[in-house]
């Protein structure tokens, strides 16, 4: 089979998610466990790069599914689905006054931006290096493939086939560095549409006051900043992580973690933004295109609905984040005990280790980490039945008790034997 995919998918021949010696063919999922075509079961904290929030197959998303797909599946119209999907978004995001389906987290970033510069009449959008936003050109600009990063603000693509022009529209500023960021876009104010962030970056948490000065200093110069909030919305909390942080943006790509593993992308803001989506702007001027066939899909709205309706159970995040802080402190102390050098960071719902004396606080910091540690740790992990992201740990809620401990003592075993093998 993968002979198969290798010469048929050009993307499977060798994955960023794991190396040729440790890929494997996926035959099913269910909870917090997937098994592979030879049988092999492994607790799994990829979860399809983190949309199963709820774990595979879960009885609610299942039922969803069955209960949309005999009243019609695509209709480009409204639909009640989508309608109540969005009725809850509004409640539950802090920024949401309106809300615009698509199909991907892709989509909503790119959307969001798109707004922004008609709202401001100008096109330039600061990102910060080391942050993934999805696969339009300008948003695959200095992500966390980057190789040799450029002196601030100019942006490294990071893929073949962007236009040269790109370039002259991105800005890049470090994460976390508030003052560094304040003075590029002063410099750029007159001609800067956006600020997009991940609240979150990857795994690398906000430093205390940064998210509170970058939303003044936007709002300070009348720029839109944007939440890619496709990882952290819901994930880290009901309202997303701007509910969890307790900083609001203008405007919010959401994606991957309502879905329940299907195609979905939503973007919701303030109703001055989200007004030049409307209707009628095709008529009188000013209107920013933001449909496709699949947007507001019934089944996967069906779904959103069901996933949060979850995710609004007593003490589902209690547990969530009980969870994944035993993990956390559990794979810490497992480097620390061992003697590899090694940082753990992130939110107990989603996070990674490091393996580096430095502190992680921004993209280049991350860069001192040892990447061939980080893979072997990770192949050693699969050996003993623990699948992990290929940049993160992705927390479910479907992860019991004993998911947690199995994991725990397969860490500690790869953590030997990653310092086995340095001669740490």
């Amino acid at each position: 089979m993968l002979e198969r995919a290798a010469a048929l998918l050009p993307a499977c021949a060798l994955t960023p998610t794991m190396s040729l010696t440790s890929a494997l063919v996926v035959r099913e999922g269910r909870g917090s466990r997937i098994t592979d075509m030879s049988g092999n079961e492994y607790i799994d904290y990829l979860l399809g790069s983190g949309p199963m929030l709820l774990g595979h197959a879960h009885p609610a998303v299942v039922a969803a599914v069955n209960g949309q797909v005999g009243h019609g599946t695509s209709f480009l119209l409204p639909n009640e689905p989508s309608i109540l999907l969005a009725e809850e978004i509004v409640r539950a995001v802090p920024c949401a006054e309106r809300v615009a389906f698509c199909s991907t987290g892709s989509d909503s970033v790119f959307f969001a931006l798109r707004l922004a510069r008609a709202h401001r009449r100008c096109s330039k959008v600061l990102k910060f290096e080391g942050a993934y936003h999805g696969q339009s050109d300008a948003m695959s600009m200095s992500n966390q493939w980057t190789r040799d990063p450029a002196p601030y603000p100019s942006p490294v693509p990071n893929s073949e086939g962007i236009p040269e022009s790109v370039r002259d529209d991105v800005l890049v500023a470090p994460f976390n560095d508030l003052e560094a960021t304040a003075k590029i876009v002063e410099r750029h104010a007159p001609t800067l549409a956006a600020v997009i962030v991940e609240p979150l970056q990857r795994t690398i948490p906000p430093a205390p006051g940064f998210l509170e000065g970058l939303r003044d200093v936007t709002a300070q110069h009348g720029i839109p900043l944007v939440f890619d909030e496709v990882v952290t919305g819901f994930r880290l909390a009901y309202g997303g992580a701007q509910a969890y942080y307790g900083v609001v943006p203008d405007l919010c790509a959401l994606g991957k973690s309502v879905s329940g593993g299907h195609p979905i992308g939503i973007v919701c803001g303030s109703g001055e933004l989200m007004r030049h989506a409307e209707g009628i702007r095709r008529l009188t001027g000013g209107y920013v295109a933001m449909t496709g066939t699949f947007s507001g899909n019934p089944v996967s709205c069906a779904v959103g609905l069901a996933v949060l309706e979850q995710l609004r159970a007593p003490g589902v995040y209690e547990e969530l984040f009980s969870r994944g802080n035993r993990l956390m402190t559990a794979l810490q102390s497992a480097c620390d005990d061992a003697g590899v050098p090694a940082r753990v960071t992130g939110e107990p719902p989603a996070f990674e280790v490091w393996f580096t004396d430095r502190d992680i606080v921004d993209f280049r910091s991350s860069q001192h980490a040892d990447p061939a540690t980080h893979m072997r740790f990770s192949e050693e992990l699969l050996d003993r039945g623990v699948l992990k992201a290929h940049e993160k740990f992705f927390v479910s809620t479907a992860h019991t008790d004993s998911d947690v401990e199995l994991t725990i003592e397969a860490m500690r075993g790869a953590v030997s034997r990653c310092g086995s093998r340095s001669g740490t």
